[in-house]
């Protein structure tokens, strides 16, 4: 067969494509397609929107007795100070062989904190023992030599006595027995200033070994292995005073300049209130201790201490604080009621029921409460199921459900 056949053969008839009948429609098809794909975008959007994040504004729930019940008479600045510390020094001079702290360590009364070359002193103390030993010593022999010639004094005086001896030995004999005992008596005296010496000798060893004179923490390293220590200074630039400072941390508290205009506002005793600058957010209750009866002429101020009731880890030296001055102490704080205040607008309904919407880790949790009947200004009592700290919705939007994800801004409540 040749190449114009099996052509002719592949041709189709015009008469059987009119057998066969017109072509089927095309428009059920492209109908099923369009209607797939609006549900495809609409299940798109509804995704995008039920997964968008909802801005909403959140208030922090507060304890009644973080509530202060009276206003602040007075405030005034200042900063933490330590009313115990101390620069460790050497009490003799040498030369460091071994510094035993760093910054920030916490160290207990009696422990080494350094070092220092001991040998001239090991051997100026194994000098003073030898030497007391040598009193010592010598003591026992004239204890022996008083002990023989007061027998022998007391054999001569019977003899003289019974006329066979003259009466001359026997003097002689009482005056050696007493030249003995003052010797003795001598020498039991250098035997108390040599032990004084080796006492003396084994302070000044002791000395080589720096010890915290009470607990507390290491803000400052002043000296490196190899320098010279010494209580004094000795000028040159060459020789340490100090070896570090320790700080006892309980002892902290603060010291505030109150201007001498305000000064009567403020009793000891009284209740306060303090906010550390690093915390702006922390309010550690606090009382007056004692107003220093001395005026700054400069500054017309009158210095105040005032006591930490709550001792952190946070809190350092030389902080800078401000302290509020309390008129009184938060009333009837035992008889505090048991909950957390939030504003009224964070309590929504939904399903009949009061709930409260907290935000935990960028989701809005919802938690059903049963707000108390008093208010407290624009502040509702929530008894349970909300802690202090909590963040919680301001005005909850009607699309908020529980886990949706949010966006917040903070408010005060």
């Amino acid at each position: 067969m040749s190449n114009s056949d099996l052509l002719k053969a592949l041709r189709i008839d015009k008469s059987q494509r009119e057998t066969h009948g017109q072509r089927a429609p095309r428009w059920p098809w492209i109908a099923a397609a369009v209607v797939l794909l609006l549900a495809l975008l609409g299940g798109g959007a509804w995704w995008a929107t039920s997964h968008r994040a909802i801005a909403v504004q959140t208030a922090v729930a507060v304890s009644p007795a973080s509530d202060p019940g009276a206003g602040a008479v007075l405030q005034a600045t200042g900063y933490v100070t330590a009313r115990r510390q101390a620069t460790v020094s050497a009490q003799i001079t040498g030369t460091l062989t071994a510094v035993l702290i760093e910054e920030g360590d916490h160290v207990k009364k009696g422990q080494v904190l350094a070092r220092l070359d001991d040998s001239a002193y090991k051997a100026a103390l194994d000098a003073a023992k030898a030497q007391a030993a040598a009193a010592h010593a010598l003591v026992a022999q004239y204890q022996a030599q008083l002990t023989q010639n007061q027998r022998d004094a007391a054999r001569q005086q019977q003899l003289a006595a019974q006329g066979l001896v003259p009466k001359q030995a026997a003097e002689q004999a009482r005056t050696l027995a007493e030249s003995t005992r003052a010797q003795l008596a001598a020498q039991q005296k250098q035997v108390a200033a040599a032990d004084a010496q080796v006492t003396q000798a084994q302070v000044n060893f002791d000395y080589c070994v720096i010890r915290a004179p009470f607990d507390g923490v290491i803000t400052t390293k002043d000296a490196q292995v190899g320098e010279i220590v010494s209580p004094f200074s000795a000028g040159g630039g060459f020789t340490r005073t100090g070896i570090g400072t320790i700080v006892d941390m309980d002892s902290l508290e603060v010291d505030v300049d109150v201007n001498e205009a305000y000064i009567g506002r403020v009793q000891p005793g009284m209740p306060a209130e303090a906010v550390l600058d690093a915390y702006p957010d922390w309010k550690i209750p606090a009382h007056v201790i004692a107003i220093v009866p001395a005026a700054d002429r400069g500054k017309a101020t009158v210095k105040v201490r005032v006591a930490l009731e709550n001792k952190d880890a946070r809190i350092v030296p030389d902080m800078g604080v401000r302290v509020s001055f309390l008129e009184q102490k938060t009333a009837n704080a035992a008889q505090a009621p048991k909950g957390v205040l939030v504003p009224a607008k964070a309590i929504a309904q939904r399903d009949g029921r009061s709930v409260v919407f907290v935000v935990e880790g960028g989701k809005a949790r919802e938690r059903s409460v049963q707000p108390a009947a008093e208010s407290y200004g624009e502040l509702k009592l929530i008894p349970a199921d909300v802690n202090a700290g909590d963040a919680v919705v301001l005005s909850p939007p009607a699309a908020l459900r529980d886990g949706s994800d949010v966006q917040t801004e903070t408010s005060k409540p």
